[in-house]
């Protein structure tokens, strides 16, 4: 039985009391969960948390009234101030009930005035809040609240037609109301939208606003009710058409029986049968299976549809025909050199791969992975060990692949579904042993329709992929004789697990004079034959090539070049039809006029030394590039200031770098206290471009210590290297191209880590003939050799320079 507990407790002092004594309206407040209560607006409420119960019965022990304010989050427990919306409704309680055996208490309230909380001075028992009341406004002439009110009438009668989930009686009560503050509230609490569109009508203080955002709110729910309703009338019109296609389809059969008309459902079923005794033994018996099914179903039913699918790609499926590999190591070495200049490890590779199975035939199938730069010829060269082997080749494009259907197909569910790639690339082939290509394995992304690396994961593992099973297929299928490659641009952004799975092979940049031979040997004829040029209407000189590559291409690969040539050829097509027989580019004047004036500089070696300046070596997706590191010296107070949109690896580089000056100051004739009477700034130039990575630490080293004891560093020397707080110089990565732009550069000495020494084999002879390399272990001997000392560089020091605190 429902006690009453409306009575419980001492009344307190009024609300109407505390105005009169000019004290602050303080009130008890409900936070609400998943409502909005509404000004005129008459609500049961269950309430059970204790703060809640304890506040209503803080409110029926004073004058009935309580502040109903809602959660921004209705999982919320136990909301703090932060949690609660500022607007908020001033309700009295008309009915306190409390249920029998539990500590809920149900409260009918009805919403009466609109107020903000100001401020909550009291958490327990019950939320104690100051409030501020606040005035109803029109906010408009009454012409507009009008037409303002009709147009809400209008679009709330709608709703009321379309939602189906609203009595119509409502409609004629609130048409009645004349009041448009009053309307807007009352149609607001019929709406059936988020409580964060019902606390916007109740946050819309002035009454114009108000009608605003409720006919907003209307318009869009109308929309959505409008689509819900072309949804519904299109599957009912659905429906209703597959019954009278099914209708019909059974009179056809009826009729095709009467006429005899059966005999080729009947040859269509021994052809089945004929191809499926050519399958293995493992996949016949499944194949008669799905046969059965089909010969009992309609034929121009859907599953038939899906079964007779099925049933073409298992029988168009290689389950044995396997092609010859040719074995030849010469003819195979003279395919590669003819598509590829360079790129020796990988041809080395594939030799081995040739000479292993010369000798075996139970080598598992291989995985390759080439990563490097765009434009460098992994896709290419990928195609020419297919016909080197001859083999079938086959390209799948992973790049944007994020389903994993895609690769391990779909379940015959429904109609339309299909076999992954790899068995549609497996039928594509026609053999069990092709030359798969997996493109751009490490732009591959997943969702939640999983994840395509993982599946990937068994296609990629020679010990599991000779049992692969499509979803599609339902049965096992060996891929252990495919050979794999896969290509990538970057090796972090392909999954470990997948990574590990492969054999890497990296592919870096192509030098100037590779790109070189290769514009010779294959861009330029390859453009000529597009355009349909001859040799004799073009030709260009070795030098006017090399400023091509080095004017108006940077890159790592030949992408680029390629198209300027083909830009060049184009020029040259445009003079041949004008009159001339011949066009040859042997002048830097004659390129500009063909292509304009170069798009890209190269930094080259500075004329003189400098303080404060030291060169270092960059590793970039385009090459190698040298970096000027700058370094000055200013009175201060001891801070480091870092310039040129450096990474955090990099900042913490030059930090490190400081703190091994400072501990190396005396030695290096500076004062030991210069951190604490000056400022040091370190600029990288190009501050457009992010920099990034530790190997440029002995090179802002060195321009430290240079800024700071007046020591000019020789403009001959770059450097490359890690360097710790105790001085000791690190291995770095790329040293081939950035050894290759200090030579392009014109610089002759190169400081390196010996731990690099290894590295520099990869660095072609003739650059290495030119170049003298000085591998370092310690910070000491860079700076023994990149610092100069000069007595006449030291004259150049203004007196205010030498009376600067930090110089010894």
């Amino acid at each position: 039985m429902l006690t009453n507990i409306s009575t419980m407790g001492v009344k307190k002092m009024s609300q109407q009391e505390q105005q009169q004594t000019s004290a602050p309206l303080r009130l008890p407040l409900l936070p609400l969960r998943g409502i909005v209560v509404f000004p005129a607006m008459v609500v049961p409420l269950d309430v059970g948390r204790p703060k809640s119960v304890a506040a209503l019965e803080q409110a029926s022990m004073d004058n009935n009234q309580i502040l109903l304010v809602a959660q921004k989050d209705p999982r919320l427990s136990e909301p703090q101030p932060s949690d609660l919306y500022e607007i908020g409704v001033l309700a009295e309680i008309k009915q306190l009930l409390r249920m029998p055996g539990s500590n809920s208490v149900r409260v009918l309230v009805e919403g009466k005035q609109r107020i903000r909380v100001v401020e909550i001075v009291e958490d327990d028992p019950a939320l104690i809040c100051e409030v501020e009341l606040l005035e109803e406004e029109a906010g408009a002439e009454p012409l507009e609240l009008e037409a303002n009110r009709r147009l809400c009438l209008d679009y709330f009668q709608k709703y009321v037609k379309w939602s189906k989930k609203i009595p119509t009686e409502v409609y004629a009560s609130v048409e009645a109301l004349e009041d448009p503050a009053v309307l807007a509230d009352i149609i607001a609490s019929h709406l059936l939208v988020k409580v964060e569109e019902r606390q916007r009508i109740l946050e819309a203080l002035d009454t114009s606003t108000r009608l605003e955002v409720l006919c907003q709110i209307l318009m869009q729910e109308l929309e959505v009710l409008e689509l819900e309703n072309k949804i519904q009338s299109r599957v009912r019109k659905q429906i209703e058409r597959i019954q009278k296609e099914h209708y019909l389809r059974e009179q056809m059969k009826a009729i095709q029986r009467e006429l005899g008309e059966g005999e080729d459902r009947q040859e269509e079923l021994a052809e089945y049968q004929e191809k499926i005794k050519k399958l293995p033994a493992s996949i016949r018996e499944k194949a008669e299976k799905e046969l059965k099914r089909l010969a009992k179903m309609p034929s121009m039913s859907a599953e038939a549809v899906v079964v007779r699918t099925y049933l073409d790609v298992l029988v168009d499926l290689p389950w044995k025909k396997k092609s010859r590999d040719r074995l030849d190591l010469e003819v195979a070495q003279q395919i590669l050199d003819e598509d590829h200049w360079g790129l020796e490890k990988v041809k080395e590779r594939i030799i081995e791969f040739l000479a292993v199975r010369k000798l075996t035939t139970k080598m598992k199938g291989q995985i390759l992975c080439l990563v490097g730069p765009p434009g460098v010829g992994k896709t290419s060269l990928a195609r020419s060990i297919a016909r080197a082997m001859e083999r079938k080749f086959v390209r799948i494009s992973l790049g944007g692949v994020r389903d994993e259907a895609e690769i391990r197909g779909h379940r015959r569910t429904y109609i339309g579904s299909m076999p992954g790639k790899i068995i549609s690339s497996m039928r594509q082939a026609g053999t069990i042993n092709p030359v798969l290509l997996l493109d751009e394995i490490d732009k591959m992304s997943s969702d939640l329709r999983g994840d395509p690396a993982a599946a990937l994961l068994e296609v990629l593992d020679s010990e599991q992929n000779h049992n692969f099973v499509d979803h599609y297929l339902e049965v096992p299928y060996d891929l252990s004789q495919v050979f794999f490659i896969t290509t990538a641009n970057v090796a972090s952004e392909i999954p470990k697990p997948l990574l590990d799975r492969m054999e890497l092979i990296e592919i870096s940049g192509y030098t100037d004079q590779e790109k070189l031979q290769i514009a010779k040997r294959h861009l330029i004829p390859k453009q000529l034959t597009r355009h349909g040029l001859s040799e004799d209407q073009f030709a260009i000189s070795d030098k006017m090539l090399l400023e091509v590559i080095h004017g108006y291409t940077r890159e790592a690969g030949v992408r680029n070049l390629e198209r300027t040539i083909a830009a060049l050829c184009r020029k040259t097509a445009r003079e041949i039809t004008t009159g001339k027989k011949t066009v040859r580019i042997t002048t830097k004047a004659r390129l500009t006029a063909f292509l304009g004036a170069p798009r890209y500089r190269h930094d080259t070696m500075d004329e003189r030394d400098e303080i404060g300046v030291a060169t270092g070596l960059a590793w970039t997706q385009v090459g190698g590039d040298i970096l000027k590191i700058e370094a000055t010296v200013m009175p201060g107070k001891g801070n480091l200031l870092l310039t040129g949109k450096l990474g955090d690896v990099m900042q913490e580089s030059a930090q490190a770098s400081l703190s091994y000056v400072r501990s190396r100051a005396k030695q290096l004739g500076i004062a030991p206290d210069f951190y604490q009477k000056c400022d040091v700034h370190i600029h990288v130039p190009e501050g457009a471009i992010p920099k990034d990575g530790p190997s440029a630490g002995i090179t802002i080293t060195t321009a430290l210590a240079s800024a700071l004891s007046k020591k000019p560093v020789s403009a001959k020397v770059a450097m490359t290297g890690e360097v710790t707080l105790r001085g000791k110089v690190l291995p770095i990565g790329g040293l081939k191209e950035k050894v290759l732009a200090a030579h392009r550069a014109g610089i002759k000495t190169v400081i390196i880590p010996e731990d690099n020494r290894k590295d520099l084999e990869e660095v072609p002879a003739q650059v290495r003939r030119k170049m003298r390399f000085v591998f370092v272990e310690h910070m000491d001997q860079v700076l023994s050799e990149a610092l100069v000392y000069r007595p006449t560089a030291l004259k150049e020091i203004s007196a205010a320079e030498e009376a600067q605190p930090y110089l010894v």
